[in-house]
C-alpha cells in the first residue's frame, strides 16, 4: 500500500487534488521524464496504487521515445500482440481516429484476452478535438467492495472466457473502416484466456473485478444466467460514484493501473481528429481468491479471409 510520510515528502500534498471521491488524482509540478529520480517515481507508483488512475497536464515536452523512458520507468515495457508498434518503440501504439479502430467505446482493461496482460498503461495526448472525446475510468475495486457479501463469495468463485474476438460490431458505433481494422488486425491472432471474476492484486492485495466487453463467457454457467451475472457485476464496476472523467488538453497524461480498472473512451466527437500514444508495461496473470492464475487455453492465428462472426 502507499507510504503516506515517505510520499508526501516528495509530492506534496498539495500537488495532488482529487477528481472523484473513489477514483483519479491530478498531480502538478512534475515534470515527466526517463530522469525522474527513482523517490519521485516510487512517489508516483505509490499514487497510482492509491488512486487507480493519475493524470498530469502540460506535458507537451514528452515525444514517443521520452514517453517511453518514462513508462520504463514503471515496469517492462512490452507491444501489444497483434496492433504491433510505432517504429522506433518498444510498445508505443497510436490511436488514431481517421485510421480505423482506436474508438474504443466499450468498457474494457487493455488486453485482458491475454493471461498475463498488462498492468500498467501510459497515454499522452497528442491531438485533441476542440470538444467530446474524453475518457472514462472506472474504479474496480470499489465495485467489489459495494457488493453484498453473498455476492461478493458468488464472485469470488466463478471464471470467464476473454477474447479479442468479440462482438465488435454489435457494442462499438463502428463505421467500415473501423470494422476492417477489427477484422484484419486487432484478431489477425485469435486469443481465449480463462480468468477468474475476482483476482488478488499483486502489490496492494486488494480484491478487484476483472471483466469488461471482452468477456465471451462464464465457465460452467449456462450463456442466458452468465449474461445476467455479467450484466450484475459489470453494473457495479460502471456505476457513475465508482467513476471519473477526463476532459483532455494536449500534452496531457493519464497513467492507469489495468488490474483494478475498466476505461471507456466516448465516442462522442464526430469527424474531429483525435490522437493518442499509449505505452503499455508488462502484468502478472491474475491470481484468484483462492490461489488459481488465469491462464491462456486458445491461440490461432486467421486465414486471412476469414471474418469474425
Amino acid at each position: 500500500m502507499r507510504e503516506t510520510a515517505s510520499t508526501d515528502s516528495v509530492i506534496p500534498p498539495t500537488d495532488v487534488v482529487k477528481r472523484a471521491a473513489r477514483i483519479g488524482v491530478e498531480i502538478g509540478n512534475v515534470k515527466l521524464s526517463g530522469d525522474l529520480p527513482s523517490q519521485t517515481v516510487a512517489a508516483i507508483n505509490s499514487l497510482l496504487l492509491e488512486h487507480k488512475v493519475i493524470f498530469f497536464r502540460d506535458q507537451g515536452h514528452l515525444d514517443d521515445a521520452e514517453q517511453e523512458r518514462f513508462a520504463a520507468c514503471l515496469g517492462r515495457l512490452v507491444p501489444h500482440p497483434t496492433l504491433g508498434t510505432i517504429n522506433g518503440t518498444t510498445s508505443i501504439i497510436e490511436l488514431d481516429s481517421a485510421g480505423g479502430g482506436s474508438r474504443a467505446d466499450v468498457w474494457h482493461a487493455d488486453g485482458t484476452f491475454l493471461a498475463a496482460y498488462p498492468k500498467l498503461a501510459v497515454l499522452r495526448a497528442v491531438v485533441i478535438p476542440a470538444s467530446g472525446g474524453d475518457t472514462v475510468w472506472s474504479n474496480a475495486v470499489a465495485a467489489y467492495l459495494d457488493l453484498p457479501r453473498p455476492l461478493q463469495r458468488l464472485a469470488d468463485e466463478l471464471w470467464t472466457v476473454h477474447s479479442n474476438a468479440f462482438d465488435y460490431a454489435g457494442t462499438c458505433r463502428v463505421r467500415e473502416i473501423d470494422q476492417k481494422h477489427f477484422d484484419e488486425v486487432f484478431t489477425k491472432t485469435i486469443y481465449e484466456t480463462e480468468h477468474p471474476v475476482v483476482r488478488v492484486h499483486p502489490e496492494t492485495g486488494e480484491r478487484a473485478l476483472v471483466l469488461g466487453d471482452l468477456v465471451q463467457r462464464f465457465i460452467d454457467i449456462p450463456k442466458r444466467d452468465g449474461q445476467k451475472l455479467f450484466d450484475l457485476f459489470q453494473s457495479h464496476i460502471t456505476a457513475p460514484e465508482n467513476t471519473v472523467r477526463w476532459s483532455w488538453k494536449e500534452g496531457d497524461v493519464a497513467i492507469w493501473d489495468n488490474r483494478a480498472t475498466q476505461h471507456y473512451a466516448v465516442n462522442d466527437y464526430g469527424d474531429q481528429h483525435r490522437v493518442v500514444h499509449r505505452a503499455t508495461i508488462d502484468g502478472d496473470a491474475p491470481v484468484s481468491v483462492d490461489g488459481r492464475c488465469s491462464v491462456t487455453r486458445v491461440k490461432t492465428t486467421k486465414h486471412p479471409s476469414t471474418k469474425v462472426a
